[in-house]
């Protein structure tokens, strides 16, 4: 790779959200429900083949955490990213169901990783990271609805964990029957409704083209998603189904039992979603990374987003997904002579969502670009913030901001907001889910580590 000149930053979108996100790969495992009709197995963890990306890197390094999170640091480094807000992803199947001892040595491998100093305990690990040169500002496990327990929740929150990503893929009983899916929908909404009131922040991975659906009852779906107050996830990742090398449902597909999507069917498909889903939610990624030499049938275009994206811009339409929002997104594709208006207002979104009740505060301008959001959570006279966000390109922790978005004091301005209105409910406490890099942020603004060494929060009077 030819390194980058002094002041280039190679791939600067990656850093647009205003975090450094390195994703992690454990090793490989079966799941203990089975296969799904969809999933390859290709003797690498679940659901991926031995040439994608993330495979390929966790490979050379034998899967060890610390090796590919130090490797992803230096990557990071060479292409003149900032590399001290780190979004950790642990990927490769569902990590809620290995052992835990190896799970525990996972996590603690990546926080003595970003440490540059190896603990003996994760404890130990994660109070080092508060003031680390490279800190965890949040956490994410990818995972299954069934496997979202009390007891696993409870292990994420002493991990750190601030995000969970589970595989939705659609909402139907029959389907999931007939992908070998091995939970219903009710699974999705009981952990979705325990996530949440823990503070953890949902994700959803949804799937397209799934047998026995087809484009008009996908779009109900989305509809469901987000008109059903037992879902409305705070993410996206919307694939389509593809048939994959190692999957059963190639055997389906060479007996003429099972057609994927077109890609004018899934591009007219995720442009009508595009256009009905929420200000709260965020579409983290539209397709997967699936080497063509492993596509029996389906899409291969992995860009098709930026297609989508370029159509709706074109038309104008008004779309409030929070990343086709973005000051980092916006500020990157400015036309010559163009400028963004700096005035911001503050506009609260309240809606019901598992037994609770969300204010979802954010930060924007007139023509509807987002600089920084909120999550705030009632429910059972409790409140826990979710997720507190500023946008635009990722700074280093202390760096004045040249350029609108990050550290110009929007946070602090979303947190007051957020305790006013947790006071006008009359609770007297205020949780938040925070990254252990963030703590220090926190403390700041008077707020302290629980008993149980979770949650930062703090009291009220009346």
């Amino acid at each position: 790779m030819k390194l980058p000149e002094k002041n280039e930053v190679r791939k600067p979108s990656k850093t647009l959200a205003g975090v450094t996100p390195i994703a992690v790969m454990c090793k490989s495992k079966k799941c203990r429900h089975g296969t799904c009709l969809y999933c390859p197995s290709l003797n690498v963890p679940q659901s991926y083949t031995p040439k994608s990306p993330p495979v390929l890197r966790a490979s050379l390094l034998k899967y060890n955490p610390y090796k590919q999170l130090k490797s992803r640091l230096k990557a990071f480094k060479l292409m003149n990213h900032p590399t001290s807000k780190i979004e950790l992803i642990i990927m490769g199947g569902d990590f809620l169901e290995y052992n835990p001892v190896y799970q525990k040595n996972f996590v603690k491998a990546c926080y003595d990783a970003l440490n540059n100093k190896s603990s003996k305990t994760l404890e130990q690990a994660k109070k080092r990271n508060e003031k680390a040169k490279h800190r965890c500002v949040a956490l994410c496990i990818e995972t299954r609805p069934d496997s979202c327990t009390e007891k696993n929740i409870d292990k994420m929150l002493l991990w750190g964990a601030t995000r969970v990503e589970i595989g939705v893929q659609c909402l139907d009983d029959k389907i999931y029957k007939a992908v070998n899916r091995g939970h219903k929908v009710k699974d999705v909404i009981k952990a979705t409704k325990l996530l949440k009131n823990n503070g953890f922040k949902v994700g959803y991975h949804m799937m397209l083209g799934l047998p026995k659906s087809n484009p008009k009852k996908d779009f109900k779906m989305f509809q469901e998603l987000f008109k059903n107050p037992d879902f409305k996830p705070d993410q996206l990742k919307i694939y389509p189904c593809q048939v994959i090398i190692g999957a059963e449902l190639v055997n389906q597909y060479k007996k003429g039992k099972y057609k994927p999507y077109s890609k004018n069917q899934v591009q007219k498909l995720i442009t009508k979603i595009m256009k009905i889903i929420p200000n709260y939610c965020r579409v983290m990624r539209v397709m997967r990374e699936i080497p063509p030499e492993y596509l029996v049938a389906g899409i291969i275009r992995i860009d098709l987003r930026r297609d989508i994206e370029a159509e709706l811009k074109k038309s104008k339409e008004k779309i409030n997904e929070i990343r086709f929002r973005e000051i980092g997104f916006a500020i990157r594709d400015l036309k010559p002579n163009q400028k963004i208006s700096n005035v911001l207002k503050l506009k609260i979104t309240e809606y019901k969502s598992s037994k609770g009740k969300e204010y979802f505060l954010e930060f924007v301008n007139k023509n509807n670009i987002l600089f920084g959001l909120c999550r705030l959570r009632i429910y059972k006279n409790q409140a826990i913030i979710r997720e507190l966000h500023v946008y635009g390109q990722a700074l280093k922790i202390g760096e004045k901001a040249k350029k609108l978005g990050q550290h110009k004091g929007l946070g602090k301005q979303l947190m007051k907001k957020a305790e006013e209105i947790t006071r006008k409910n009359k609770i007297n406490k205020l949780k938040i889910i925070s990254g252990v890099g963030v703590r220090q942020y926190y403390k700041k603004l008077k707020y302290k580590l629980d008993k149980e060494k979770i949650y930062m929060e703090k009291n009220y009077e009346f």
